[in-house]
C-alpha cells in the first residue's frame, strides 16, 4: 500500500476528529456518537465505492481506508493503555475515596452481574455454549460513560456525580477485560460449560498480579524520573513508556491483567509523582497526556466504527432477536444494581446516597463503544474460536453498541432534561439573579470610569448608559421579586462561594509555586469536600468537613502503631511531615479569604451572613493554628525549616518574575535571560526538597520541654522517651471514661481536654496532666475526659509513673498542687521523702 495514501487517510481522519467536536456541540449530541456515525459512514462509503461499477477513481482511497491495519491488538496495546493511564492521572483520587463504594459497585459488581445476566439469558435464548454466552456478556458489560460525563459537565451537575461516572469508566474496563480474558480462554480451549467457581477463582489472581506489576513499574519510573529532575522532556518520555511497558510485562511475563497493571501504574504515579517532580513538569506531563488521550479516544472510536459494516455483513433475521435479548438483559442487570443494591447499601450506611434522578441518568447513560468493538474484533480474529461463534459475537456486540449509541446516546440529553437535571433549583435561580444584579452594578461603575478616562463622545456614552441602566433596573427588580432566600440558605450559598474561592486561591498558589503540587492536591481535596458538604448539609456539613481536614485519620493512627510497637518510623515521619506542610498551606490560603467575604459575599448576601462566615473562618484558622502549634511543640525546629523553605520558594518566584519583566522590557537579552533562569532552576531544585523529619530525635527534645521532667538527667530522659506512648485524638473523642480504674497517666503535649464529673467541667491544656489521682488513690476514675481540639497526649503506665514520681521533685510538686485544688490531702498520695 502506498505510504502517501495511508498518511493522507490518517491525516484526513484527524481533520474529521477536529471537526467532529464543534459539530457535536452544535447539534447537542455526545461527541462519541458523532464519531461513531462518521466512522460508519466512512466505512460504508469506502465499501460502496470499492464495489460499485460507477467509478474506479476512488478505489485507491477506498482500498487504503479498508486496508488500514486495524487489529484488536492495536486497540488493546496502543489505544487502551493511553486512555486508561490518562484517566488515572486526571483523577482526584482522594476525593474518589469518599465514593469508593458506589464506584466499585458500578465498576466491579455491576460488570459481573451484567456478564452473568447477559450470558445466562443468551444461553437460554440460543444454542450457543455457555462459555461463548458468558464471553459475549463480558464484552458488552464494559460501558463508555465519557459522553455522560461531558453532558453533566455542560449542565454544571454536581462534581460528585461526574466523579462516580469517571471512576466507573476507569475500573469497569479493567474488570470487564479481565473477565473477557477468562472466558476467551475457555472458548479457545473448547470448554463449552465451564464452572463459574473456576472462572471466578482465577479472577483475583489476575487482579493481584496486575496491581503488583503496575505498582512496581510506577515506583521504578518515579525513581528514574526523580534522577532527571532538571530534564523535563526526559521525565515526560519516561511517563510515556510506563503504561505500555506495564501492560506488556503483565500480559506476557506475569500472566496477569495488563489493564489492571496500567490502572495501578497510573494511580501510583498520580499519588507519588507530584511530591517528587517539579510542579511545572508535572503540569506539562498531564497536559501532554490529555492531548494523547484525546487523540487515542477519538481514533479508537472512529477506527472501530469503520469495522461495523464489515462485522454486520452476515447478519440474519434471528440475530435481531438475540440483540434484543442482550439489550434487555444488560439494562435489567444495570437497573438492579442502581435501584436495588445501591439503595440497600445506602440504607445500611455503607454507601453515601445517590439521588434517584442521577441513577436514572446513569442507567440510560450506560453507552457502549470502542472497547466493546475492540474485544469483539479480537474474537473474530482468533483462528481458535469456531466460525459460528465468531459471527455471533461480532454481530451481537456491534448491534448492542449501535443500540446504545444511536438510541440511548441521542436521547440522553432529552432524558436529562425530563429529569430536570439541566435546570437550576429555585434557590440557585434566585441567587443567580442577585449575583447578576451585583455584578452589573460593579460593571456600570467600571464602565463609567473607563469612558471618562478615554474622553468618548458624550451622546454615545449617554445613550449606552441609558440602555445599560434599563437592563440593570430590570435585573434588580427581578432580584427583589425573587430575593426571598432564607438566612439558612444564604449561609449555605455563602459557604459554597467561600470554598470555591478557596479552591481558586489554591490553584493560584500552585501556579506561583508557593505551595507544592502534592500539597495542592491535598488542600484541593479538602476544598472540594467543603463545597459538597456545604451544598448538601449547609453550615453543619461545612463545619464537619473543616474539622475533618485537621483531624488525625486512620492511616496516621496506623503509622503511630507501627512506630510504637515495631519501631518502624518511616510512615509516621512521612505523614507528620505531610501534616506539617498541609497545615502551613491551609493557614496560608485561609488568611486570604477574609477579603473575599468583605468584597463579594457581603454585597450579595448582606452583613449578617458575612459576619457569620467571618466567625466560621476564624474557627477554622484557630483549629489549624492549634494543630500547627501542637506539631511545633512536638517537633521543635521542623516547622521553622518548612517556613524557611516557603520564604525561599517565594523569593525565587519573585526573582523569576523580575527576570521575565526585564526580558520583556528589553533590558536583558535572550542569552542572559536563559543563563539566569538556568541558575535559578538549580537553586529552585534545592528549595523544593523538603527537609527530613527524624521522629526519634525530635521526640526527645519534645519531652525535655515538659516542666515535669526539667530536673531529670539525660539517661532518665532517654529511657522516659522510649517508655512514653504517643496517642492522637480528634476533637470530640473520649480519651478516658469514668468508673474505670486508673492504670495510666496522660501528659498533654498539644491541644486541650475537658474533664466532666458530677455536672461540673474544667479544662486542661498543654503541659498539664490527668489520670494521676485515680492511679495514686487506687480508685475508679470520677470524670470523663474528652478532647476539645486535635490533641496529642503522652501516656505513661503506672509502674514507670511511680518510679518517676520518686525521682522528680517537679512532678511531685505538680501532683501536690493538683491534689490541693481538688480537696485531697497530698500526704496520702505522695511517697515519703
Amino acid at each position: 500500500m502506498d505510504i502517501t495514501i495511508v498518511i493522507t487517510v490518517i491525516a484526513s481522519l484527524f481533520v474529521v476528529i477536529g471537526a467532529a467536536e464543534p459539530f457535536a456541540a452544535r447539534v447537542r449530541l455526545p461527541y462519541s456518537v458523532i464519531l461513531a456515525v462518521l466512522g460508519i459512514m466512512i466505512g460504508a462509503g469506502a465499501t460502496f465505492f470499492l464495489r460499485t461499477t460507477l467509478t474506479d477513481a476512488l478505489n485507491p482511497v477506498a482500498e487504503a481506508i479498508l486496508g488500514l491495519p486495524i487489529r484488536s491488538n492495536v486497540f488493546l496495546y496502543v489505544f487502551l493503555p493511553t486512555l486508561l493511564f490518562q484517566a488515572t492521572l486526571g483523577m482526584n483520587l482522594r476525593r474518589m475515596l469518599d465514593d469508593w463504594v458506589p464506584i466499585l459497585t458500578l465498576a466491579v459488581v455491576a460488570v459481573v452481574v451484567a456478564t452473568l445476566s447477559v450470558g445466562y439469558a443468551l444461553s437460554w435464548a440460543s444454542t450457543l455454549p455457555l462459555a461463548a454466552c458468558l464471553l459475549i456478556g463480558s464484552i458488552v458489560s464494559t460501558t463508555d460513560p465519557s459522553a455522560v460525563v461531558s453532558i453533566f459537565r455542560s449542565i454544571s451537575a454536581p462534581r460528585r456525580l461526574a466523579r462516580i461516572i469517571e471512576g466507573e469508566s476507569l475500573l469497569n474496563d479493567a474488570a470487564a477485560i479481565a473477565l473477557f480474558g477468562l472466558f476467551m480462554g475457555f472458548v479457545m480451549l473448547g470448554l463449552p460449560d465451564p464452572k463459574l467457581s473456576d472462572a471466578l477463582a482465577r479472577f483475583p489472581m489476575l487482579i493481584a498480579g496486575g496491581v503488583v506489576t503496575g505498582w512496581v513499574a510506577a515506583r521504578i519510573a518515579v525513581w528514574v524520573m526523580s534522577l532527571f529532575s532538571r530534564h523535563e522532556l526526559a521525565q515526560i518520555s519516561i511517563s510515556v513508556a510506563l503504561p505500555y511497558l506495564a501492560y506488556i510485562v503483565a500480559e506476557q511475563s506475569v500472566g496477569a491483567s495488563g489493564v489492571i497493571a496500567v490502572v495501578a501504574a497510573g494511580l501510583t504515579l498520580n499519588l507519588t509523582a507530584p511530591g517528587r517532580l517539579p510542579p511545572q513538569s508535572w503540569t506539562n506531563l498531564r497536559e501532554l497526556w490529555d492531548v494523547l488521550a484525546h487523540w487515542a479516544g477519538a481514533l479508537i472510536f472512529i477506527l472501530a466504527a469503520l469495522l461495523i459494516p464489515r462485522l454486520l455483513e452476515e447478519v440474519r433475521l434471528e440475530d435481531f432477536l438475540l440483540v434484543g435479548v442482550v439489550v434487555v438483559a444488560a439494562i435489567i442487570a444495570r437497573a438492579a444494581i442502581l435501584f436495588g443494591l445501591m439503595p440497600l447499601l445506602t440504607s445500611l450506611k455503607i454507601s453515601p446516597a445517590v439521588e434517584r434522578p442521577y441513577r436514572v441518568a446513569i442507567l440510560w447513560g450506560g453507552l457502549r463503544g470502542a472497547v466493546t468493538l475492540a474485544l469483539a474484533l479480537a474474537v473474530t480474529e482468533s483462528f481458535r474460536v469456531p466460525d459460528d461463534i465468531q459471527r455471533v459475537v461480532g454481530i451481537l456486540a456491534t448491534g448492542f453498541t449501535l443500540f446504545t449509541l444511536l438510541v440511548q446516546g441521542t436521547t440522553l440529553r432529552w432524558i436529562i432534561g425530563r429529569l430536570g437535571l439541566d435546570r437550576l433549583s429555585p434557590l440557585d435561580e434566585a441567587l443567580s439573579r442577585q449575583v447578576v444584579a451585583v455584578a452589573l452594578q460593579t460593571v456600570r461603575e467600571d464602565v463609567a470610569h473607563t469612558t471618562d478616562r478615554y474622553d468618548l463622545n458624550r451622546d454615545t456614552v449617554r445613550s449606552e448608559a441609558k440602555r445599560f441602566g434599563e437592563r440593570l433596573d430590570a435585573v434588580v427588580k427581578m432580584a427583589e421579586e425573587n430575593g426571598r432566600i432564607l438566612d439558612r440558605d444564604r449561609i449555605a450559598l455563602g459557604l459554597i462561594a467561600l470554598a470555591g474561592h478557596e479552591r481558586d486561591t489554591i490553584l493560584e498558589h500552585m501556579r506561583e509555586r508557593t505551595i507544592s503540587a502534592r500539597m495542592a492536591e491535598l488542600v484541593l481535596s479538602d476544598a472540594d469536600r467543603l463545597i459538597e458538604a456545604a451544598r448538601t448539609q449547609g453550615r453543619i456539613g461545612y463545619q464537619k468537613s473543616a474539622r475533618r481536614s485537621v483531624a488525625y485519620g486512620q492511616a496516621f493512627r496506623a503509622a503511630v502503631l507501627l512506630h510504637g510497637r515495631l519501631g518502624i518510623s518511616g510512615p509516621l515521619a512521612q505523614m507528620t511531615a505531610d501534616r506539617f506542610e498541609l497545615l502551613l498551606a491551609q493557614r496560608l490560603i485561609m488568611r486570604d479569604l477574609g477579603t473575599f467575604i468583605d468584597g463579594r459575599i457581603r454585597r450579595i448576601h448582606g452583613r449578617r451572613v458575612a459576619e457569620l462566615l467571618h466567625e466560621l473562618l476564624s474557627r477554622r484558622i484557630e483549629n489549624v493554628e492549634t494543630a500547627l502549634e501542637g506539631l511545633r511543640l512536638q517537633y521543635p525546629g521542623y516547622a521553622e525549616e518548612l517556613e524557611r523553605r516557603f520564604i525561599r520558594r517565594t523569593a525565587l518566584r519573585m526573582e523569576e518574575r523580575e527576570y521575565v519583566a526585564m526580558r520583556d522590557d528589553g533590558l536583558i537579552g535572550a542569552e542572559v535571560y536563559t543563563a539566569l533562569i538556568q541558575e535559578l532552576a538549580t537553586r529552585r531544585g534545592a528549595a523544593e526538597e523538603r527537609p527530613r523529619l527524624d521522629v526519634a530525635v525530635q521526640r526527645e527534645a519534645f519531652v525535655r520541654q515538659f516542666p515535669f521532667f526539667a530536673d531529670l538527667d539525660n539517661a532518665i530522659v532517654k529511657r522516659l522517651t522510649r517508655s512514653l506512648a504517643t496517642r492522637y485524638f480528634n476533637a470530640g473523642e473520649v480519651i478516658v471514661r469514668k468508673e474505670i480504674s486508673g492504670t495510666r497517666v496522660f501528659f498533654i503535649a498539644s491541644g486541650a481536654v475537658e474533664l466532666e464529673s458530677a455536672g461540673q467541667s474544667w479544662r486542661l491544656g498543654r503541659g498539664e496532666m490527668f489520670g494521676q489521682m485515680a492511679l495514686l488513690t487506687n480508685r475508679a476514675r470520677r470524670a470523663d475526659v474528652r478532647a476539645i481540639a486535635p490533641t496529642t497526649v503522652l501516656v505513661l503506665d503506672e509502674d514507670r509513673f511511680r518510679r518517676l514520681l520518686k525521682r522528680s521533685k517537679a512532678l511531685r510538686e505538680a501532683v501536690r498542687l493538683s491534689a490541693e485544688k481538688r480537696g485531697i490531702d497530698p500526704s496520702i498520695l505522695l511517697p515519703e521523702g
